[in-house]
């Protein structure tokens, strides 16, 4: 326990200032978590008997990063399509050697992790994004904090036994109501949006946060491993600090994008 606290205080400032700084920084913190999360997401296939596509992931991840950073969003989409084509064609010439596991995992890994994380630093381009992407982490780690707390101390009904132990429906909706306090409050400091739109995003962060979590938790119950790397003492890997912010992050570009 001591070793995660300790943890947290030295990467949680990390993070928070490297997204307040933005432009490069928030490029590096983007770069460095994305792709340390692509590797262990990969490393997580092979355990279930994928062969992992290092070189061909590595490319479309770079590609992409380039083209976010560089402002040239446009090609979102053609990349996304142009990488599942690659995919679908790798099986059709590899077939029975690649197969239809292999080839939807691969596809699946750097969209799971380079493709989402990186709308973090969408978000930062914004005029007011310093805003968004704090209220991101705040939500979200609000969500994670106290379904944990009131989890320990009030939990008796399992969320999801076969992905997870631990989480219980009493912890769920503690981090839920705690998703929604903390909206209220950002909602007084920051405004720019009614106060309905507040408490339904706080909402779709709290379950969105959940199922990203329980996700990465099913994932590694599938390869039958307890984290998905040892990057980060106490915490695990990437993916096993990040996993809940992997599915709301573009949940909030989009959000900010259209509501903002």
């Amino acid at each position: 326990m001591l070793t995660r606290t300790l943890s947290a205080l030295v990467f949680v400032p990390i993070i928070l200032g490297l997204t307040y700084l933005g432009g490069v920084y928030t490029a590096l913190l983007v770069t460095t978590v994305s792709l340390i999360a692509l590797k262990e997401a990969l490393a997580i296939g092979e355990k279930l008997g994928f062969k992992a596509w290092t070189i061909s992931s590595g490319i479309f991840s770079m590609v992409w990063l380039y083209l976010m950073f560089a402002g040239e969003t446009q090609w979102k989409f053609p990349l996304m399509i142009a990488w599942l084509l690659f995919a679908m064609g790798r099986m059709a010439l590899g077939y029975p050697r690649v197969n239809l596991g292999e080839a939807g995992y691969n596809c699946f890994a750097p969209i799971y992790t380079v493709v989402l994380f990186s709308h973090l630093y969408l978000i930062r381009g914004f005029s007011e994004g310093i805003a968004w992407a704090i209220l991101t982490f705040i939500l979200v780690w609000a969500t994670d904090t106290f379904a944990y707390l009131i989890g320990r101390v009030m939990g008796k009904r399992l969320l999801a036994p076969h992905v997870s132990p631990k989480k219980t429906i009493e912890g769920s909706l503690g981090g839920l109501v705690f998703c929604i306090l903390s909206g209220i409050l950002a909602w007084k400091i920051i405004g720019g949006a009614p106060f309905i739109a507040y408490i339904v995003l706080s909402i779709v962060v709290a379950v969105s946060a959940q199922i990203g979590d329980l996700f990465e938790s099913a994932l590694k119950r599938s390869a039958n491993i307890k984290d998905s790397g040892k990057v980060i003492p106490g915490h695990g890997g990437i993916l096993d600090r990040f996993d809940s912010l992997l599915f709301v992050i573009p949940i909030m570009y989009y959000w900010a994008l259209f509501v903002r």
